[in-house]
């Protein structure tokens, strides 16, 4: 078996190769591919060119391979074509396992960066494909901004409302990727991944307080005071108007769904939020 991480160098690829190596696969089975090679020297596993946006490069680095974890873009707006690159080469290529780590309820929910993750699984079921889906919720390393910022002011302002996240680690939605990409058993399936615990952000600032050692008191902002907020602190327009749309999908209950698949899927509890934080932190 030989399986290629896409987006290795970045935060999630590097720990699935990590996870992999931890439970049994050998360096030679896996293929790190990046969009800067030089980037991936320390990962102790082989590397390839892989651009999203350089169609050869990604047949290129299909060569050989038997299984692939298409980690999702990071750059929202242009994730579909990028994905579609990597989908369509596997399937020319005759991968026998793919898998992709897209976002809670991604064919029903209404949060803001859905769209690009459903018509990805739709891609994926279009190309015949055996694959499996990963619905991976918030990760709560999301948060270390958000803490810092805390630490400073005393303050975590945002427009969630009393609506909860079901976060959890990098490294336990690494973990899920690496078990389903070793183990038999999985393709077909489409895996909604959450922490244990859904918390709301009266908890995250509980544990802003513990981690910091200061009072820190959540601040709940209105969606135009939220957007106001973000274009005095710089942000433009539309980037504070999406900022403001992720923060009403949490208040609506977008990522409060937790039912344990994550826990039972690695074989351990998630990592609890205080303890994320201050590790990520």
């Amino acid at each position: 078996m030989t399986i290629l991480v896409t987006g290795a160098t970045g935060n999630l690829g590097r720990l699935i190769i990590e996870s992999l190596i931890e439970r049994g696969a050998s360096a030679d089975q896996i293929v790190a591919g990046a969009r800067d090679v030089a980037k991936a020297a320390d990962l102790g596993v082989r590397a390839v060119h892989l651009d999203y946006t350089d169609p050869a490069s990604v047949s290129a680095a299909l060569d050989g391979v038997d299984s692939v974890v298409l980690v999702s873009s990071s750059e929202v707006g242009q994730r579909f074509a990028q994905h579609k690159a990597v989908i369509d080469a596997a399937a020319a290529a005759g991968v026998t396992k793919f898998v992709y780590t897209s976002a809670p309820k991604a064919t029903t929910t209404d949060l803001i960066l859905a769209p690009e993750h459903k018509a990805t699984e739709e891609a994926i079921a279009a190309s015949g494909l055996p694959s499996v889906i990963l619905r991976n919720n918030w990760y709560t390393e999301n948060y270390v901004r958000d803490l810092a910022t805390a630490a400073e002011s005393g303050v975590l302002a945002a427009g969630v409302g009393d609506g909860r996240v079901a976060s959890a680690s990098r490294k336990d939605f690494a973990d899920a990727a690496a078990v389903v990409l070793l183990e038999d058993g999985h393709l077909g399936q489409v895996y909604e991944l959450g922490g244990d615990v859904a918390w709301n952000y009266d908890e995250l600032a509980a544990a802003f307080a513990e981690i910091t050692g200061r009072d820190v008191s959540y601040v709940r902002l209105g969606a135009d005071e939220q957007v106001a907020a973000l274009r005095a602190a710089g942000l433009d327009e539309g980037t504070a108007g999406f900022v403001a749309a992720l923060d009403a999908g949490i208040r609506d209950g977008a990522l409060a769904d937790t039912d344990g698949t994550l826990a039972r899927l690695i074989g351990r509890p998630t990592t609890p939020l205080v303890d994320g934080l201050r590790a990520a932190a």
